[in-house]
């Protein structure tokens, strides 16, 4: 081979002695063959695909730019030198002998090759992206390789004294060509996509170079939404999700096919009687024909599953996203192997270096060259490994998208059936917890093979460094690994049972905040806070035992390279004599044993990982393979004269349940309106869902003609404003739009609402009343303009004279959709009269039909359904009616006065409407943004924020103030702190003491060279060294398990702050404050503290000292590199606080675009009928395509933040290595092998270092915040104190007199008065009604007397005692109130009526008896103790309101205070409560606050408030004569004198 190359060359190719003397050169030959081809060989193979572009774009090329001309002169001028070098090649050969080949041929190959260059310039054009990453390797590649020939030119030129030859200019413009050709910047040509990414040149792609400026204004500003630059094409969840979607149907398809295949297999050996499966034939037979009747039942669609739940279509998920991302795989999987070849590569070159230091013999410039390989070595492998990460966090994100996308969609198409299997929160879990399994897998899932193969290869080399007492250390390791796994199960078992406590905690958290205004009526704050305190000690045992066994582990981890190394060297020494350790093997074993660490860590990780996706993996089978909704029963036939037609339809609520509504024939004609009729669970609402389409057909069709519009029967609200509510994805026609408004009775409304129909409406509609709910549900169906109205009972929620307005205006006979087809499902008998036909349910079939008269002449069950409820309704509702038509009066608008807070709300709402200066908030998420939340709702409404409903958000502080970690270490306690830190401190010294007593016994190699090693000197190397490491142990054991003591004193500190103070804050907080906001503080503010804080802590100090103590041990070695470490610091501070403020705000912003998609996807699967009904799922998918779009970019934001910082990171890493690798070469006589192989091999380790201590001060930041949050609410002011110097005397109030003393209250400062003076005295036992309109100040006096509302002026006087002289509780406990709304709390029955034990036993029994559920009690399995569920949830709501009764009778009160019950309570309920009030409270002053006039008729007097004044104080009677605001409000109710009150 090298003849033929002489031959070629005419020199000589190859010479090792070049390279022995200190100025050593290449041969010309090898420099004019090996070092020209490899370049052009690399080109020549890369360079033709990069012409594609010209052959198939059709696209039209960009403009030429000076950058483009710039590079094609250059190109040119290469080319026409190496023509002239062609041409001065023949003029010589004529003159003189023939030239030796090579001399034609280089030149020609180059002329073909900047022919080539031209061409891809040219071609580049048709890219967005100008700049050819080929190109770019190719000519760092030429540059590499000109400068030896370039040197040697050199050299010859200063020896001769002149310049002869073309090579050099080569060089010189090789040199100078280099630079236009990659640094093509960006930003000239990023305005045409928006993305710089994808105009980004190759240097600006792998530095990630085009990133900086976001970083940059991140550090400005805080980011918003819109700064984030848009996703390429190819990210968006649809071209994703297009893809994904054709591989999951083939996938599922194959796994359907296996499935029938093993179904066959078990059949054909249930039915082979060789198997006899120790059945009897006739039981196989069964078994078979059971077999057999599943499989037919659910052959539809490509994603049934057949057969019982558990034997699904299995592994086809994981085989659709390998095919998906199949690229991404392999790219990831090319750059980790070059990664992981180049981590070896490293050691020796240390190896190499240290033999070179050591070495008096060998010549300066190996030791430059061995510099430059590890620098070089150190930038590629940084390069690739960014590469590499930055395409598993892509390949994450897109998993997650598209199963995100998919279960979104599945739950759009998913049958009633498959839907009851999984509630809405675990849906929505699979989507946040599964698919961030899937998620977190993907960035590891290149571990699998990566690990071992780091492990096999760190065991090879090391092997060849020690032989065979490498066991010795890899034992070590190994029998680390069960200690490890038993630490982590047991801290498991810890941190389940820690689970069990927090959820507790959260459960009793989030009751006490939504019945607070319960808890302060009675007084029983102390009895929850106690509860509260209990679990929380428990919680906190659990923590400090969890930190505990988290400090052991960590002590086990942090001793795991130390011993290793000692176990090696150690038997690697005491095996026999002539084993020396010299600095050589030490560090390179050393080095080794670093890069094992890692993966051993890793491993065991991956492994427990892949088995939590696997779990996820059947879960998400199961519920993508689920049956989708079959509609075939559903036709659409024109028939003429029929709207829908139901032909003998049978439909139920599963395949093979009972039939919910049986062989119904029905013929509805267009444009009629018909009510069905039917008692409780007759069916009502199951002939409106088959129609929908939304149960399984058993026999029979129904025919629909025509579009649909549904009201159901609890409104469904979308979180968006009250217009797109009603518009509902319709274009906006305003006339119509108007005149629906209007027919809805919304008008009222929307002048109380802050921002009209631009209001926000929170979740679940929140913010509006159940009857505003009703009717925005309404004008939704009538705005959509159909042909078939589906209407649910719409008019249940609404006060009667609302319900009779729509009727009249909307669905009657005069109304806007008198000519559409109307099927009314209602319980209203007033209505019935009007409508054209009338279908009577019972038990799910259609007793008889027809209209009003002909039913009432048939004397079926119809007319006696009527004889039971007509006459209380009918003498009320004529009154009405009359009333009604006189004067066509738009309703009052009715809510439900749930609270106090409504009442503010509409008082300030028409104080407010021009300033939105304090915007009312009301968490969406339980998290979202400190600065705006609009954004994420991504559209902003006209003219700032009208409808800031929920607008201010969370607070978070946009820099983090040193004051919040001072806070936090003086919670830890200021002691403890400080000796943590010293922990630390004396474990890196300890960490430097062994790393110098290595280095000294490295050295004594050279010492004792031709000698005896003596046995002693052996034996206290080892001894020192192994004392060492355990004293950095020791000190890092100590200062870990003190900051677990420090950590949970703070957080125990921490949460009794907060929960006393927030028992302790006014009531008008609450109303101010979303429950969500509070709930936060307890659950994920406390949680940080708890946990994340102190981990991230630790973590800092440990990354901090490592720094330190590595830079101090290179400084050791060579005091120069002092010099170096300034500006290298000034560099990485810098990186650092920029990279911090970006990301932290990316991370906020990942959250708050994050809650959209759960919340759209909950709101989505709640309002699933509605959104089939009118047919929009389509919408609804684009619109979860939008709102994930938002947040991935958010995300794919944040992962090329985190690789800029890490390119720019290692980078500094690598500098360090180069100057510690330098400085050593530069001082080579002076220092000792030992010396220089500990300077480098710390250096080679400070990358991940520093790396970590940047994400550590990001997440610290990111957390302490935390602390600075729960503070806040420390320090909210709280209400007047519990128990003051003045206590009442005993047994007060004994008369139950109370006097109002020209009374005035308002419910803030800035806030008009509510209550404008009032006057009067109430006698003892007497009993008062209080009665007046909406807003009238009704529900402020009972808050008056309980002080949740302090007085502006005025007092209140019970017994001679001024009310605002004593404590709360005081006042609390003495008064009684049965409130309106019944709240119960999780826990006994008996916790719910006397959460103190202040009573016996009989005592409890004779208040249920009294209360009339004694015998319900008694015929409970646990009596008292029955548990009650969270809210009450299983008791019926009369018997909640009957608890509450109890609850009375038990306090046996001088005052009782009777919030009337508006709803839900049925008539007996009402009665019984009424009579027990008669009967026991007969001696107490009774205090009725009515909704309902016939309550109070029987009052002693009545009180009637407008606009917070008493126009009104007098018996019933004499009101009733006086033609007053009372009797007029009593002819409304149909009330004439003081008999008629008789129910």
């Amino acid at each position: 081979m090298s003849a033929a190359l002489e031959e070629f060359c005419g020199s000589i190719f190859w010479n090792a002695s070049y390279l022995s003397r200190p100025d050593a050169d290449l041969p010309v030959c090898f420099q004019q063959t090996v070092l020209v081809w490899v370049p052009l060989g690399f080109f020549w193979i890369l360079a033709p695909w990069q012409l594609l572009p010209m052959c198939k774009s059709r696209a039209k090329k960009s403009s030429v730019t000076k950058l483009y001309i710039i590079k094609q002169v250059l190109a040119t001028l290469l080319m026409l030198t190496a023509v002239a070098e062609l041409a001065l090649a023949f003029v010589e050969d004529t003159e003189q002998d023939p030239l030796p080949a090579v001399q034609y041929t280089n030149p020609s190959l180059y002329i073909a090759t900047w022919l080539l260059v031209l061409l891809i310039h040219d071609a580049r054009r048709f890219c967005l992206c100008r700049d050819s990453g080929i190109l770019f390797c190719f000519w760092t590649l030429s540059l590499l390789c000109g400068i030896l020939p370039f040197q040697s030119l050199l050299r010859r030129a200063l020896q001769v004294g002149l310049v002869g030859s073309s090579v050099l200019p080569y060089g010189l413009v090789r040199s100078t060509k280099k630079v236009p050709s990659d640094f093509i910047s960006w930003q000239d040509i990023s305005g045409i996509t928006g993305v710089p990414a994808v105009t980004a040149s190759f240097l600006s792609s792998i530095t990630f170079e085009w990133y900086t400026s976001m970083v940059f204004k991140g550090y400005r500003k805080p980011l918003e939404i819109e700064d984030i630059w848009e996703l390429k094409g190819k990210d968006k969840i649809q071209a994703i999700y297009t893809v994904w979607e054709k591989n999951m149907k083939t996938a599922v398809r194959k796994a359907q096919a296996e499935l029938e295949k093993r179904k066959r297999k078990k059949r054909r050996q249930k039915t082979d009687p060789d198997h006899g499966n120790n059945m009897s034939k006739a039981q196989s037979q069964d078994i078979l024909v059971l077999e057999e009747k599943q499989p037919k039942r659910k052959k539809k669609g490509d994603k049934g599953d057949s057969g019982p739940r558990k034997d699904l279509p299995r592994g086809w998920l994981v085989k659709t996203l390998c095919k998906t991302f199949w690229q991404n795989l392999l790219l990831s999987v090319a750059f980790k192997l070059v990664h992981d070849g180049l981590v070896f590569v490293s050691p020796q070159l240390l190896k190499l270096l240290i033999a070179f230091v050591s070495d008096e013999e060998s010549f300066a410039w190996q030791g430059y060259l061995y510099t430059i390989l590890l620098f070089l070595t150190a930038l590629i492998q940084s390069l690739c490994l960014q590469q590499y990460f930055s395409l598993c966090f892509q390949l994450g994100i897109k998993v997650r998208a598209s199963l995100i996308a998919a279960i979104y969609k599945k739950a759009l198409t998913m049958s009633s059936a498959t839907r009851k299997e999984s509630t809405v929160g675990e849906t929505v879990n699979l989507m946040s917890a599964d698919a961030q399994r899937f998620m977190d897998m993907a960035n590891f899932i290149h571990q699998l093979w990566s690990s071992p193969l780091q492990i096999i290869l760190s065991i090879v080399f090391l092997w060849g460094e020690l032989g065979p007492s490498v066991l010795a250390g890899i034992a070590v390791m190994v029998l680390l690994i069960p200690i490890n796994a038993f630490l982590v199960a047991k801290s498991k078992t810890i941190q389940v049972r820690n689970m069990k406590n927090k959820d507790e905690r959260m459960k009793i958290m989030s009751e006490i905040l939504n019945g607070i205004k319960i808890l302060k009526l009675f007084a029983w704050e102390p009895s929850f806070e106690k509860r509260v305190n209990e679990i929380r000690a428990r919680e906190l045992k659990d923590l400090v035992n969890f930190s505990y066994l988290q400090s052991i582990s960590i002590f086990v981890f942090m001793c795991a390279p130390f011993l290793v190394s000692l176990a090696s060297f150690a038997v690697y020494v005491l095996v026999d004599e002539n084993n020396i350790l010299d600095a050589q093997k030490a560090f390179t074993a050393i080095s080794l044993f670093n890069v094992l660490r890692f993966p051993m860590a890793m491993l065991p990780l991956v492994l427990s990982s892949l088995v939590q996706t696997n779990v996820s993996t059947v879960r998400l089978e199961r519920y993508l393979g689920g049956d989708d909704l079959d509609s075939s029963a559903i036709h659409h036939n024109p028939i003429a004269g029929s709207a829908v037609l139901f032909s003998e339809a049978t439909f139920a609520w599963e395949q093979d349940g009972n039939a919910a509504i049986r062989d119904v024939t029905l013929d509805i004609a267009p444009g009629s309106l018909v009510a069905v009729v039917g008692a409780v669970g007759s069916g009502k609402s199951s002939l409106v869902s088959a129609m929908l389409g939304e149960m399984e057909n058993i026999k029979g069709h129904i025919n629909i003609q025509g579009s649909l519009a549904y009201v159901p029967q609890q409104a469904w609200i979308q979180n968006a404003t009250l217009k797109d509510n009603i518009l509902f994805g319709s274009e906006l026609d305003e006339a119509r739009y108007q005149q629906v408004i209007k027919a809805c009775a919304l008008l009222p409304d929307l002048e109380l609402l802050p921002a009209g129909d631009q209001t926000e409406i929170g979740e679940k509609g929140i913010n509006l009343s159940g009857g505003q709910k009703q009717r925005v549900s309404l004008a939704r169906a009538v705005y959509s303009n159909a042909d078939i109205y589906v209407l649910d009972d719409p008019l249940s929620a609404v006060d009667a004279h609302v319900g009779k307005y729509l009727f009249k205006h909307v669905l009657g006979p005069k109304g806007l959709l008198q000519k559409k087809t109307r099927i009314l499902v209602t319980h209203s008998i007033s209505f019935l009269p009007q409508v054209d036909n009338i279908v009577v349910l019972v038990a799910g079939a259609v007793s008889e039909h027809g209209s009003y008269s002909t039913l009432l002449a048939n004397r079926g069950a119809f007319a006696q359904f009527l004889n039971l409820y007509g006459s209380q309704e009918e003498d009320a509702s004529d009154k009405n009616t009359t009333e009604q038509d006189d004067e066509d009066i738009e309703p009052i608008v009715e809510e439900s006065l749930d609270d106090v807070v409504t009442m503010t709300l509409k008082r300030e709402a028409s104080i407010r409407q021009r300033e939105f200066s304090r915007r009312w908030e009301l968490n969406l998420s339980s998290q979202v943004s400190p600065w705006a939340l609009h954004c994420s709702l991504g559209k902003r409404v006209p003219g700032g924020f009208p409808g800031g409903f929920l607008q201010r958000r969370d607070w978070e502080p946009p820099y983090v103030k040193f004051s919040m970690y001072l806070r936090y270490l003086h919670a830890v306690g200021l002691c403890y702190s400080f000796w943590v830190a010293m922990g630390y401190v004396g474990q890196y010294a300890a960490f430097v003491g062994t790393n110098l007593w290595l280095s000294a016994w490295t050295d004594d190699a050279e010492r004792y060279l031709n000698q005896t090693y003596p046995v002693e000197q052996r034996d206290l190397r080892i001894g020192v060294f192994g004392a060492l490491g355990l004293l950095q142990a020791l000190f890092l054991l100590f200062a870990t398990l003190l900051s677990a003591r420090g950590a949970m004193r703070a957080s125990r500190v921490m949460h009794q702050q907060l929960l006393s103070n927030i028992l302790r804050v006014p009531m008008s907080f609450f109303d101010t404050t979303p429950t969500g906001r509070i709930v936060n503080r307890f659950a994920k503010d406390i949680f940080t503290i708890d946990e994340t804080i102190p981990m991230s802590f630790r973590s800092w100090l440990s990354c901090f000292m490592a720094i330190i103590s590595t830079l101090l041990m290179i400084s050791l070695a060579t005091p120069f590199f002092a010099l170096i470490i300034i500006p290298l610091s000034i560099f990485y501070y810098f990186v650092l606080r920029f990279y911090v403020s970006t990301s932290r705000q990316l991370r906020r912003l990942d959250s708050v675009t994050r809650s959209p998609i759960y919340s759209h996807f909950g709101e989505t699967v709640s309002g699933l009928s509605v959104i089939r009904a009118y047919g929009h799922q389509q919408r609804f998918l684009k619109q979860n395509e939008s709102t994930m779009d938002i947040n991935q970019k958010s995300v794919h934001s944040w992962i090329v933040s985190n690789r800029w910082l890490a390119i720019r990171l290692e980078f500094v890493g690598s500098l360090v290595v180069v100057f510690s690798a330098l400085l050593a070469v530069i001082s080579k006589g002076t220092l000792e092998g030992g010396i220089v192989g500990l300077s480098v091999s710390s250096a080679l380790n400070v990358t991940q270092t520093l790396n970590w201590l940047v994400r550590m001060s990001s997440e610290l930041e990111t957390n302490i915040v935390a602390v600075e949050r729960v503070h806040e609410y420390t320090k909210v002011k709280n209400e007047a104190p519990w128990v003051t110097e003045k206590r009442p005397p005993r047994g007060w109030p004994s008369k139950g007199e109370i006097q109002f003393v020209d009374y005035k209250v308002r419910y803030r400062p800035e806030l008009e008065l509510v209550l404008q003076g009032i006057s009067c005295n109430i006698a003892g036992t007497e009993k008062v009604g209080v009665v007046g309109r909406t807003g009238a100040g009704k529900s402020s006096l009972t808050n008056c007397l309980f002080r949740v509302l302090e007085a502006a002026g005025g007092s209140i006087i019970i017994d001679d005692v001024d009310i605002a002289t004593i404590g709360l509780h005081d006042l609390r406990q003495n008064l009684t109130i049965i409130p309106q709304d019944p709240v119960l709390f999780t826990g006994t029955l008996r916790m719910n009526l006397d959460p103190f034990d202040q009573y016996t036993d009989e005592e409890v029994w004779k208040a249920l008896e009294l209360a009339h559920l004694k015998t319900y009690v008694q015929d409970l399995p646990e009596g008292l103790l029955h548990l009650v569920s969270e809210g009450g949830e299983n008791l019926s709501v009369g018997q909640r309101q009957l608890v509450c009764l109890a609850r009375a009778v038990l306090r046996k009160a001088k005052i009782l205070i009777l919030d009337e019950a508006t709803a839900a309570v049925d008539l007996e309920t009402d009665n019984l409560i009424q009579t027990t009030i008669r009967s026991k409270f007969a001696d107490c002053t009774v205090l009725t606050i009515a909704h309902r006039l016939h309550t109070i008729m029987d009052s002693n007097r009545v009180m009637v408030l407008q606009a917070g004044r008493i126009v009104e104080y007098d018996s019933p009677e004499e009101l009733l004569k006086k033609q007053g605001t009372f009797s007029a409000m009593a002819k409304d109710a149909g009330i004439v004198n003081t008999e008629t009150t008789t129910l």
